[in-house]
């Protein structure tokens, strides 16, 4: 059982809805979002998963294009 099931709170500052995904610190590089807890996981909820979702698109695609994938 993860902290996810577990019941663990989304850690974007101002943010207290209950986390659906876990991302590592590294994934949320670029996106924007100010996180108010240190760690390597990062927990989000639905609403900021989904903004980073949209912003790490254009990412992920220059990244496949860049490999030739």
């Amino acid at each position: 059982m993860g902290k996810v099931e577990k019941g663990v709170t989304c850690v974007v500052k101002g943010c207290s809805n209950p986390a659906e995904r876990s991302l590592s610190r590294a994934q949320l590089g670029g996106s924007g979002l100010s996180i108010a807890s240190e760690g390597r996981r990062v927990y989000l909820c639905r609403d900021h998963y989904k903004t980073w979702k949209k912003t790490s698109k254009k990412e992920k695609s220059l990244e496949r294009t860049r490999w030739g994938v």
